[in-house]
């Protein structure tokens, strides 16, 4: 075998590599279809923000510039800020309900004015298409909040508060007598032992129209209980060896007999007295509390009515308040003035009490009354 017959299969069969021009082609064809796909991709971003550029305007009235109303608005409307709402929040509800524009109008307004941390929840008369900065001045000022007032003056019995509620707010009366009802979801406190008579206290109340029966009876509860930590009823009541709930009882009392000030710390001493003594207190004021109606003056008949209320044939404290108290009467309660009454009796003709220690100086001052009335 010679030389020629051993063939290199290299060289038989060369490999055959492509032109360096053409992969160079190659390259360029690819960059060139990157490019293209490039462009479509920028082509449609760029469309896709022209139209959110346009829609931007739109809702915001150009672009960075929130869209916004002009002037004080026009027809009335009532919108509600629940509690704790954030201005964006707040700004959604405006413009769901036609007040103002768009949310970052609102938004930018409230920003600009330290104020409006202040909006309280509650409801408002507002306008539609109004300017967001007259929006929130009105949701500032106290004269736009859909407010009920009610003032429970001392001295009002349950059915006398629920009564007036009623006729100063938009509760029915049938829902309030339906929360008094249920006295245990009022927050009572536990001393009360599940009365509501003399635990609603007596001031002046907002009442918004979305308020419920039980959430208004609450808020007078829990006004109440305030009052006593203030007043220290718990502890001064010990004091006095009473339970809370008989300090309540005495207050309501004296929120009824008393009608000056000053004698409220008199007419506790004489209960004070009566009690130690196991008499029967004599009290006017726990008998017209079981009367359909109030009288001027009781009759015999009166003080014969068969109640535990009735302190003319019972002795000792009545089971309940006959009325809620205020902060003068609490502290008359807390407080009594040194001494050895008895007895009180009205005088003349202002209501104005005097004192007696002994029965024969009380039958006197009776008889002083009485010619004084009738005069």
């Amino acid at each position: 075998m010679t030389d020629r017959d051993i063939e290199s299969p290299v060289a038989a069969k060369p490999i055959e590599l492509a032109p360096a021009p053409l992969r160079r082609r190659t390259r360029v064809q690819q960059r060139r279809r990157s490019a293209a796909a490039l462009i479509v991709v920028v082509a449609i971003l760029g469309g896709i923000g022209i139209v959110a550029v346009k829609a931007g305007r739109t809702v915001f009235g150009g672009l960075g510039t929130p869209s916004d109303f002009k002037g004080d608005g026009k027809e009335a409307v009532t919108v509600v800020v629940p509690a704790g709402a954030s201005a964006v929040q707040i700004g959604e509800i405006l413009r769901t309900k036609g007040v103002v524009r768009s949310v970052g109008a609102f938004t930018e307004s409230a920003r600009a004015d330290t104020r409006a941390k202040l909006i309280r929840p509650g409801s408002y008369r507002l306008k539609r298409q109004m300017s967001a900065d007259a929006a929130l001045a009105l949701l500032l000022d106290p004269a736009s909040r859909v407010v009920g007032k009610v003032t429970i003056p001392e001295g009002l019995t349950l059915k006398e508060i629920l009564l007036r509620i009623s006729q100063k707010s938009k509760i029915p009366l049938a829902d309030l007598q339906a929360a008094a009802a249920k006295p245990k979801t009022l927050g009572l406190p536990s001393y009360a032992e599940g009365r509501l008579e003399g635990f609603l206290f007596p001031a002046t109340y907002d009442i918004l129209p979305d308020d419920t029966a039980t959430a208004v009876l609450t808020t007078m509860v829990n006004r109440f209980e305030q009052e006593a930590i203030s007043v220290e009823l718990v502890e001064k009541a010990k004091a006095l060896n009473l339970t809370p709930l008989q300090a309540v009882i005495v207050a309501s009392m004296i929120e009824r007999e008393a009608k000056f000030e000053e004698e409220g710390p008199r007419i506790a001493t004489v209960i004070y007295n009566r009690l130690k003594r196991k008499q029967p207190l004599q009290i006017d004021a726990t008998v017209q509390y079981l009367l359909p109606k109030q009288k001027e003056r009781l009759l015999n008949t009166d003080l014969k009515v068969k109640s535990p209320y009735n302190t003319y044939l019972n002795a000792g404290l009545p089971p309940g308040a006959i009325s809620s108290p205020g902060t003068t009467s609490l502290l008359a309660t807390l407080a009594p003035e040194e001494g050895e009454w008895r007895w009180y009796v009205v005088t003349d003709k202002d209501g104005h009490h005097e004192f007696a220690t002994t029965e024969a100086e009380f039958l006197r001052l009776k008889a002083k009354g009485k010619a004084a009335t009738a005069k």
